[in-house]
């Protein structure tokens, strides 16, 4: 398969112009934490410093400090230095607007002008189209990958980003980046915590939904992050790409679906998709998501933020009667 290719040059990406302006774009909303203050002190000087270094080809990547969160399943968070995180920015404020391009128009996940709320949107759309406006049922395959960031081969992506970067330096680059962690296996895994993670996950990814869009013609198919569907009136017809879809990606990308978490579903009967349970005509939100927001709202005591969010996100589906519940929290600060 051809590739269009990235045209720009190595000292694009490390100029002191870019570092600045990816500065101004990290810097939003982290300034009172004590890491990024403590690099501001003396930001020309830090910023001349890194640019020298990426400009010698000295530069060497940090080690990562580790965390753990709740998300709402444990995940383990690998954090880069601020100096780290910086160049994460540059490089990925550049290469982004570029591989975006390359990108099937349904992949959601950490892109300009696209994200969860979008997918949402394509999916209620796609069952519409499908059900030729409730007329036939909609059969849905859903699947997600079992540890997906953990698993990505880092050598498959590295020749797959190859294909798109002819210049070596920049590879160097995004070679120093990948080869800075790995989740227990040398050679395989993304930390959650990076910026350029999620870009280059993508990437990784486009493989497969290349594959399904062109090669396995699934004309209503989606992905957000690791998670994917494909929507038809014929369930024979997803129990056989779902067997194609398990062999491209254990042969072509060394990943695997989860096996509890492969479905296939008609709307009629409700399908769990991204923190929403959708119907023919509907949504409504996840009694398990229901759950947890109102347990948030008890233990930040109805911070006016935090109900406010919550308010925004049931306005995505059928949540009148919830978001009165919201509203009327006991706790809210209106009380």
């Amino acid at each position: 398969m051809s590739r269009i290719q990235y045209q720009h040059t190595y000292d694009y990406i490390i100029s002191l112009e870019n570092l600045l302006d990816a500065w101004t774009e990290f810097a939003k909303g982290k300034r009172s934490r004590a890491d990024v203050q403590v690099f501001e002190r003396n930001l020309m000087g830090n910023i001349i410093s890194l640019h020298r270094a990426l400009a010698a080809k000295t530069y060497v990547h940090s080690a990562y400090r580790i965390f753990k969160i709740a998300d709402p399943k444990p995940r383990v968070i690998h954090t880069a230095s601020v100096r780290d995180r910086l160049l994460h920015h540059a490089l990925h404020r550049k290469l982004s607007p570029f591989f975006a391009n390359t990108f099937i128009a349904d992949s959601n996940s950490c892109q300009v002008g696209k994200g969860s709320h979008r997918a949402l949107r394509r999916f209620g759309k796609f069952i519409n189209v499908v059900s030729e406006n409730n007329t036939k049922t909609v059969w849905v395959l859903k699947c997600d990958i079992r540890k997906f960031f953990a698993s990505i081969n880092q050598a498959i992506l590295l020749d797959i980003t190859a294909e798109y970067i002819p210049d070596k330096n920049i590879f160097w680059l995004v070679l120093a980046i990948v080869g800075s962690f790995h989740s227990g296996t040398a050679g395989v895994g993304l930390p959650l915590g990076n910026l350029t993670s999620q870009l280059l996950s993508n990437i990784y990814m486009n493989e497969f939904d290349q594959f399904v869009k062109h090669r396995l013609k699934a004309k209503h198919y989606l992905r957000y992050a690791d998670d994917f569907v494909v929507l038809l009136n014929k369930r024979e017809y997803l129990e056989n790409i779902s067997l194609a879809m398990q062999e491209f990606l254990g042969q072509k990308l060394k990943l695997f679906m989860h096996p509890n978490k492969i479905f296939i579903q008609t709307t009629a009967s409700g399908v769990d998709f991204l923190g929403w349970v959708h119907f023919s005509d509907h949504r409504v939100l996840r009694t398990t998501t229901k759950k947890r927001m109102f347990e948030n709202i008890r233990t930040k005591k109805g911070k006016f933020e935090t109900i406010q969010s919550y308010i925004g996100l049931v306005s995505h589906g059928n949540g009148w009667g919830l978001r009165q519940k919201i509203e009327n929290w006991p706790f809210s600060c209106r009380n």
